[in-house]
């Protein structure tokens, strides 16, 4: 008698890969990127394509090390969504070997130093990141003029120049803040919102040119929801939480505290919401689990927008939620039927 055939779990495959997914992702990503380049000039490019070659180099030479299959790896696309993630949450004026660093950061201890894909705790992009912004905050904070400010865009060879041959008065030409920056240095002078909202930089709800970027980053994000690969409950929760927030301190004193919709016009709230923050490996699992983590992550972004020291807190607002990720499953996770408590 032949000995029965046994097959572990999972039976039945939802009939979408790992690699599909990313593929997914960075398409859903590919309008905010076109707009970025149409506003601030070719630099994003540069930063996504630096940002993934490192990425995918990096993964090559830690697979290789730990005697793991390399292309099997790598095919998977997981390491570039990365790299493009971090990458879209630099300054496209970000010299070039901070971006390296970050990279090298963001998949050398972010993912593989917890055994790679799906073993990771925190989110490798926003560790990354993370890590340059508190290592090196001068060269982070250098962001493109916008349009209303006076100075165009930079072009491709000024691009290169400022990234791969950084010299003070090159970045100085072309180089501005972004909306949260400008806000947050502005507010510290003792300054009204309504003062500061009337300067040329800002648009009818955040920075110009930068709202623009954030509704693209909404309707890739909204792609993503109809097409499965995210389900609604973090970004509605990571909105809802950062709305709380704002609205209570804009509520107390609009003359100092910015409106919520200011907030949600940043790029970087809509990018965390639909985005980061739902990354399936380092977010919870429920359902009610996903709202929790999403409000804790909304919140912290906001309490960190307005009080911290940095203008944005989402990077860091991430981190905590993916270390408070397990204990949220604890307590949320479904009864299971026939089991009391």
């Amino acid at each position: 008698m032949t000995e029965p055939m046994v097959i572990s779990s999972p039976h039945r495959h939802v009939g979408i890969t790992v690699r599909g997914v990313m593929v997914r992702v960075a398409a859903a990503l590919a309008p905010g990127i076109l707009v970025y380049l149409w506003i601030f000039g070719p630099g994003v490019l540069i930063q996504c394509v630096l940002a993934m070659a490192t990425a995918v180099a990096t993964e090559a030479l830690i697979l290789r090390w730990r005697g793991r299959p390399i292309r099997t790896a790598l095919g998977d696309g997981s390491v570039i969504v990365t790299g493009l993630l971090l990458a879209l949450c630099l300054s496209p004026l970000t010299p070039w070997w901070v971006t390296l660093m970050a990279t090298v950061f963001a998949v050398a201890l972010g993912k593989h130093a917890f055994g790679g894909l799906g073993q990771n705790l925190f989110n490798p992009a926003m560790a990354g990141f993370v890590f340059v912004l508190l290592c090196f905050p001068a060269p982070m904070n250098k962001w493109p003029a916008v349009p209303a400010a006076g100075a165009p865009a930079p072009g491709l060879m000024n691009s290169l120049g400022v990234i791969f041959v950084p010299k003070a008065e090159a970045v100085d030409a072309v180089s501005g803040a972004s909306a949260l920056n400008h806000m947050k240095s502005r507010l510290g002078l003792m300054e009204m919102v309504s003062e500061i909202r009337s300067d040329p930089v800002y648009g009818n709800f955040g920075g110009r040119g930068w709202e623009w970027i954030a509704m693209a980053w909404l309707a890739g994000g909204v792609a993503l929801l109809v097409l499965g690969v995210i389900r609604w409950h973090i970004p509605a929760a990571f909105i809802a939480g950062m709305t709380c927030v704002s609205g209570i301190t804009w509520l107390m004193n609009a003359d100092v505290y910015a409106a919520p919709v200011f907030h949600l016009a940043t790029p970087g709230a809509m990018l965390g919401a639909f985005f980061i923050a739902t990354d399936p490996v380092t977010a919870a699992t429920s359902d009610r689990g996903r709202l929790a983590y999403g409000v804790l992550i909304g919140i912290l972004a906001g309490l960190l927008r307005i009080w911290g020291i940095y203008p944005d807190g989402i990077a860091f607002a991430v981190l905590i939620g993916n270390a408070c990720a397990p204990v949220i499953d604890r307590y949320t996770q479904p009864r299971v039927l026939g089991v009391a408590g």
